[in-house]
């Protein structure tokens, strides 16, 4: 199973591109995408180095909150725990 989470396109060089995932930057190959379909400020979904998919920026803002949403539960959870 892969869980996906959005990461925003900083730069792109050639057919790499570096992507923010919340703080954390990961270089991802656009190999698997159109030419010129990802560019600086382009969500995106990587998938072991890839980039497979492109988001508006919509739908990667709701589903970075839903992630936000469980990190919290899942931090109380643990919290009350010990």
């Amino acid at each position: 199973m892969c869980l996906a989470i959005p990461g925003l396109v900083e730069s792109v060089e050639g057919r790499r591109a570096v992507v923010d995932f919340g703080g954390v930057k990961r270089e991802a190959m656009l190999d698997l995408m159109e030419e010129g379909s990802v560019k600086p400020g382009t969500y995106v979904i990587v998938h072991t180095g890839f980039v497979i998919q492109t988001l508006d920026r919509e739908e990667a803002e709701k589903t970075l909150e839903v992630w936000r949403e469980l990190l919290e539960k899942m931090d109380l959870q643990q919290t009350s725990t010990e």
